[in-house]
């Protein structure tokens, strides 16, 4: 970026997962800068702005699943972020799948699948709570 050195704060946004951002300022000038945002010692601005990944390689990762593009992951209501995913395979076939780069891919496998293993609509599921459908995943960034 053709920008004096100075401190700035990192922010990231992917297609269809919430942006995150560096809680504090980090000096960025000719000499590249790490910032780590798998990291869990990488402080972020808001609260739980980063998903949890456990398992054989814990991680920190965006939260998936915002097909409307509105700063939030829902599963359920209105403005929710499933119904977008039937509505690209066809509502009257659910079983459907339509292969496209899309906001609609919420695994980024390069289809949109609404039904059936491997769906784009359970990560959304997961991301908000599956035990709490109407949960809300919102963006932090200011």
């Amino acid at each position: 970026f053709p920008l004096s050195a100075a401190s700035f704060y990192v922010a990231v946004r992917h297609r269809n997962h919430l942006g995150v951002m560096t809680d504090a300022s980090v000096a960025l000038n000719t000499i590249p800068a790490l910032v780590d945002f798998t990291s869990v010692a990488t402080g972020t601005f808001g609260s739980d702005a980063r998903k949890t990944i456990n398992g054989t390689f814990p991680t920190m990762a965006l939260w998936a699943g915002d097909v409307t593009l509105n700063k939030e992951v829902k599963y359920t209501g209105s403005g929710n972020d499933r119904d977008p995913i039937l509505t690209t395979v066809g509502s009257t076939t659910p079983n459907n799948t339509v292969t496209a780069y899309s906001t609609r891919d919420v695994n980024m496998n390069g289809q949109v699948k609404y039904a059936g293993s491997g769906n784009d609509r359970d990560p959304i599921l997961v991301n908000v709570g599956s035990t709490t459908p109407n949960g809300l995943q919102v963006e932090q960034l200011p």
